[in-house]
């Protein structure tokens, strides 16, 4: 039954999440690969497939099902972790990125658009930013375990972590077969692909509020996606190796109040109202613990997860309800191109200006791209009350 996606999703995003390699992941590549340069350029290969990867796998989803390409994302991301435990060297280190781009590609607008579907098939729609968040907020209490018992792993050996991730995986690949198909793609779409994506631009093109939100969107998520990956780097000069695995599991603790507490913060203060508020707060924060770091930084640095699962979930509250059913997958798609494009050019400068200029003051340098954010934001306000 289409109703039992709902549970099926939130299932599969904690095992999806269940990734103790996340709270070392910058440095297990580092250390494989040589250098911070080396290692910034591994997250950018995974970006670079992921880019090219964008528009086919979203095409693929709307029109050959959700289902499958959850299936698919699974066995990607398997094969991307094996690959990278096994990895002694950058061109290995190459090859599991190759993998994990595929099975973001495959991903980023699919289960999103699964969990609309099968909402609009029960006549739910209106409970898409509630269920958004709750399926978001069991994502974060598996990164957040997972995190934590990194640390502790860790004190074994990194590559360890990296080991560790690799059987949740595979539980991702057998839930991923129990997921039921909505009806609104029970059958393939008819036409060509190059008109499917025809029309879906055209839809960017001809729809104002969808392009702005669309343009903060990237914008938004493009800075907390090198926030993530930044962060242990600076909280490696302050707290030892073995307490990264705690500040990681505070990141997705307050990412999961974040995306807990997000139908009922929208519903209060509007999706854009949220937006705004949460952008210039995490600005300030940024600001005065990166500013000025003490032994509390990482910790309230940690609360910047709060705005960033918050954010998403009224993010995709705003595009959805502009997105089209017979494009939902492409378009969001076309969004995470725009993210993978923006980050696979910014993630190599970040790894130089690491090297060069040391991790704090690269990361106090992202509250730049924040303040590009606010005026999109304050000039949608007027379209949505």
């Amino acid at each position: 039954m289409v109703a039992n996606n709902f549970r099926l999703l939130r299932w599969f995003s904690f095992f999806y999440s269940f990734r103790p390699y996340m709270a070392i992941s910058i440095l297990y590549f580092s250390q494989v690969s040589g250098s911070y340069t080396l290692g910034f350029a591994v997250l950018s290969v995974a970006a670079i497939v992921s880019s090219l990867l964008e528009i086919p796998t979203g095409i693929f989803s709307d029109r050959v099902g959700r289902r499958k390409t959850v299936i698919f994302a699974s066995m990607a991301w398997f094969l991307s972790l094996g690959t990278y435990a096994l990895a002694n060297s950058f061109a290995i280190l190459t090859i599991g990125a190759i993998f994990n781009g595929l099975g973001q590609a495959l991903i980023s607008g699919n289960n999103n658009a699964l969990l609309h579907d099968s909402l609009k098939e029960q006549n739910n729609e209106q409970s898409f930013p509630e269920k958004l968040g709750k399926v978001y907020a069991v994502m974060e209490v598996g990164f957040a375990v997972s995190t934590l018992l990194a640390g502790f792993i860790a004190l074994h050996s990194l590559r360890t972590v990296m080991v560790a991730s690799i059987l949740p995986q595979l539980v991702c690949i057998f839930i991923a077969l129990r997921l039921v198909e909505p009806k609104t793609h029970t059958e393939t779409i008819s036409g060509y692909i190059f008109n499917h994506l025809k029309e879906a631009l055209q839809a960017f093109r001809t729809n104002f509020k969808l392009r702005q939100l669309s343009i903060a969107y990237i914008l938004d998520s493009t800075v907390e996606m090198i926030d993530y990956e930044l962060k242990p780097a600076f909280n490696a000069l302050i707290w030892p190796t073995w307490a990264l695995g705690i500040t990681r599991a505070l990141d997705h603790i307050s990412g999961f109040f974040g995306s807990q507490y997000a139908g009922k913060v929208i519903k209060k203060f509007g999706a854009v109202n949220s937006l705004l508020m949460l952008d210039v707060l995490s600005i300030v924060n940024r600001a005065t613990f990166i500013g000025f770091p003490n032994i509390l930084s990482p910790l309230m640095v940690s609360l910047n997860s709060f705005k960033a699962l918050l954010s998403e979930t009224a993010n995709q509250t705003l595009l959805h309800s502009e997105f089209t059913d017979k494009h939902r997958a492409t378009m969001g798609s076309l969004n995470s191109l725009g993210i993978s494009l923006l980050y696979s050019l910014l993630i190599p400068l970040i790894g130089i200006l690491a090297d060069q200029i040391g991790p704090r003051m690269t990361f106090l340098l992202l509250p730049v791209f924040s303040v590009i954010v606010l005026p999109i934001y304050w000039n949608l306000k007027k379209y949505h009350k």
